[in-house]
């Protein structure tokens, strides 16, 4: 007798140590495994009561909810949407105006039971084919990738919506982009009104392969990434249609959107001879690496040298001197990105491409040559 006891008393301790399930929690209120199951994800088709008190025995029992990776398997659906960078997490949380776009598509998704998923990219400008097979997410979303990233045969095998921020242009996707071009052609025009005609270009990476240093006219003509594409050759042929040519334009590549990156190619930009009057940057970043380096050489900004940028980040208009640059509406981006993901979520359609304004901004980086 006194052994059997022990032996019960055995079996239910093991009992109590076995991870609860949702049939457990069934059991114990006495309702259908399918009951407890909307009671935590269609809780509309339960009374109030009902709900509590399942969900009340659940955490009695230790039950924390369905598994998610278990849900999404069944569900074939993990309510997660997958962002796709350009670079490392650590060159993207360093860049002001990738954290704002970021911070736009969060609000926007921020609320409907969607989590984000980002995933890194390496050297082929995007992320490995293999995250991108294996992420949990029902929906893409890519930055400014070059137009041949192999993440998108991925995404495609998947059969995944695609969402594109910037570049590249992909059929059967929906995308928002800014009017680069537009933009770099204003800024140019700006500065050759006030009289400058010696110029030097300051870009972000030109291509994949993480090189930064003097750009030939070859490595010009084939830039695979299409806002890179845009924004030098705003500059370039406002410059030509007045008269600058382009080949006598000194350009630096950065391999990324990197002050100190901007200061290095800055530094090489204003030892040129004749040295460059103006310098254009494609990134608010670069331009105050650009800054910089004029402290570096003891010039002054704006006196011996106008510099202006592109993005309009919060710090342009307390750099010193303020920066005039280009606004694109970051914030703005971010949020489209994210209801057109949303949208695809619930069955939509790809609509056509939302393309968003940018504005000049005239501050105290640029003045006329003296």
């Amino acid at each position: 007798m006194g052994m059997r006891s022990l032996a019960y008393d055995a079996s239910v301790d093991s009992d109590r140590r076995r991870r609860p399930t949702l049939d457990t929690v069934a059991a114990a209120v006495g309702v259908s495994r399918a009951t407890v199951s909307n009671a935590y994800n269609r809780p509309d088709q339960l009374s109030s009561t009902l709900r509590e008190r399942i969900l009340e025995t659940a955490r009695s029992l230790g039950y924390a909810g369905p598994d998610p990776v278990a849900r999404s398997l069944a569900t074939r659906s993990s309510a997660a949407v997958g962002f796709m960078l350009p670079q490392g997490l650590s060159g993207a949380f360093s860049d002001p105006a990738l954290s704002i776009v970021l911070d736009g598509l969060a609000q926007t998704v921020d609320g409907h039971d969607h989590s984000l998923v980002l995933m890194p990219g390496d050297s082929t400008g995007g992320p490995r084919p293999s995250i991108v097979s294996r992420a949990q997410a029902d929906v893409m979303v890519a930055y400014s990738l070059p137009d041949s990233a192999p993440a998108f045969d991925a995404v495609a095998a998947r059969g995944l919506p695609l969402v594109v921020i910037d570049q590249p242009v992909l059929p059967d996707s929906a995308r928002v982009e800014v009017q680069d071009y537009t933009g770099t052609c204003a800024a140019a025009a700006h500065l050759l009104a006030l009289g400058h005609l010696r110029f030097g270009i300051l870009t972000f990476a030109l291509h994949p392969d993480g090189l930064s240093g003097p750009v030939s006219p070859e490595r010009r003509s084939a830039v695979p990434f299409r806002v890179s594409r845009d924004r030098l050759g705003g500059y370039l042929d406002t410059l030509e249609k007045a008269g600058v040519e382009p080949d006598n334009v000194p350009v630096w590549e950065a391999r990324g959107s990197d002050r100190e990156l901007g200061r290095l190619g800055a530094r090489w930009l204003l030892t040129r001879t004749p040295r460059p009057s103006a310098l254009l940057c494609t990134s608010d970043q670069l331009a105050f690496g650009a800054l910089q380096a004029a402290r570096d050489l003891t010039l002054t900004v704006p006196g011996d040298l106008s510099v202006v940028g592109f993005d309009d980040v919060p710090e342009a208009a307390y750099s010193d001197p303020p920066l005039t640059t280009v606004r694109q509406p970051l914030a703005d981006k971010g949020r489209r990105a994210g209801e057109l993901a949303l949208k695809l979520l619930a069955g939509g359609r790809p609509p056509r491409p939302t393309r968003l304004d940018v504005s000049l901004v005239e501050r105290a980086s640029t003045a006329p040559r003296t």
